[in-house]
């Protein structure tokens, strides 16, 4: 998920800088989306993880 992010924070910059105001926009918002969905799965997994460690033990 951030790898993806990444490459649309990439190709952001990329159409940032070439002029192309729109796509940049778009891909900008897209990785805010992925980044921020990548983000609250590594939260949950964490949480659900320290729960199943705890029923282990």
């Amino acid at each position: 998920m951030f790898k993806w992010a990444l490459i649309f924070a990439v190709i952001a910059l990329l159409a940032a800088v070439l002029g192309f105001g729109g796509v940049a926009g778009a891909a900008a918002g897209i990785a805010k989306i992925l980044f921020f969905v990548g983000l609250a799965l590594v939260v949950l997994f964490l949480v659900l993880g320290s729960a199943a460690a705890k029923k282990i033990t």
